[in-house]
């Protein structure tokens, strides 16, 4: 659901940056590194409005998978260590059964 809710307001804000933007037909220049280009403000808005939002994603993806990778890690090192106190609880379980077997002869 909350997910659904971030969804829904992101495209209520296109909407209304494409609505603000097909009422100002005023083409811009619109001066970027390596080139220059003539642009009806609408599309201009609209495709910066994406290149931001994807690029927002990509970020969110990329932290978000260092998220799983670390927790990954650290399941795997839990596993390891309950496996080794397990092992060694066992082992000193035995060692106690093995004195008192050999105190009862």
């Amino acid at each position: 659901m909350k997910y659904f809710l971030i969804l829904l307001l992101v495209v209520a804000i296109f909407i209304v940056s494409v609505t603000l933007g097909s009422s100002n037909n005023q083409i811009v220049t619109f001066n970027y590194l390596i080139a220059k280009g003539d642009y009806p403000i609408s599309t201009l808005l609209a495709v910066l409005f994406a290149v931001g939002f994807l690029l927002g994603w990509l970020i969110c993806g990329v932290f978000y998978a260092k998220a799983l990778i670390s927790l990954s890690n650290a399941r795997r090192k839990i596993k390891r260590l309950e496996s080794q106190l397990t092992e060694s609880t066992q082992s000193e379980h035995d060692t106690k059964v093995a004195v008192v077997a050999n105190e009862k002869r």
